[in-house]
């Protein structure tokens, strides 16, 4: 008898540590999904746009044309004020180029598919598929050829704003670490300041 007992004694032990290390398991995994969750709303939180292209060519496209006066002349320093990425708020610009054109804030859903992205800042009227002389009006329908954002060339976009300016390519550093940033397209005037 005392045999028989010893052995439901076991298997209930048994069957209890089997029990626990499984709810363990369990945890760990949902802790690593809510590690996985909180990093994936943080980037989103703070507009990191994951998918941008970082570094671009120096190409610029066809018909773009160099400004005549720029404010900020190329090969000159300023201070980034826009966080379209991360680390880029309040880095060290080197102009690498400066153009005058028709400047658009668009909105369309990735071609990769995917959560609509809406008011991209920027994107230029010599980016756009078929572009002609005159600008786009906002709730225009355009197809970009812009490729700064993974699932965005060849995407059907909607005009949110459109403003004739100079923008800037610019290389930086970003203040978060890591490799310069070559040829970003596009900085607008208003998002530098000066060097102090």
């Amino acid at each position: 008898m005392k045999q028989h007992r010893r052995k439901w004694f076991l298997f209930i032990v048994t069957a209890l540590f089997l029990m626990l290390s499984a709810c363990s398991n369990n945890q760990d995994e949902n802790k690593a999904n809510n590690d996985n969750e909180t990093e994936k709303s943080e980037e989103m939180d703070g507009m990191d746009h994951g998918d941008m292209n970082h570094s671009g060519s120096e190409e610029v496209p066809e018909g773009l044309k160099e400004a005549s006066s720029p404010k900020y002349e190329v090969g000159s320093k300023a201070i980034i004020k826009a966080d379209h990425m991360k680390g880029m708020k309040d880095a060290e610009a080197t102009i690498t180029g400066a153009y005058d054109t028709v400047v658009y804030t668009v909105t369309y859903t990735p071609t990769t598919g995917g959560e609509k992205v809406e008011d991209h800042k920027w994107v230029i009227h010599e980016e756009l598929k078929d572009y002609g002389d005159q600008p786009y009006k906002p709730g225009e329908k355009v197809v970009l050829n812009a490729d700064h954002m993974k699932g965005m060339k060849g995407a059907t976009a909607t005009i949110d704003s459109a403003e004739k300016m100079t923008v800037y390519m610019v290389d930086y550093t970003p203040t978060t670490g890591g490799e310069e940033v070559k040829n970003h397209k596009w900085v607008t005037e208003s998002e530098l300041s000066p060097v102090e």
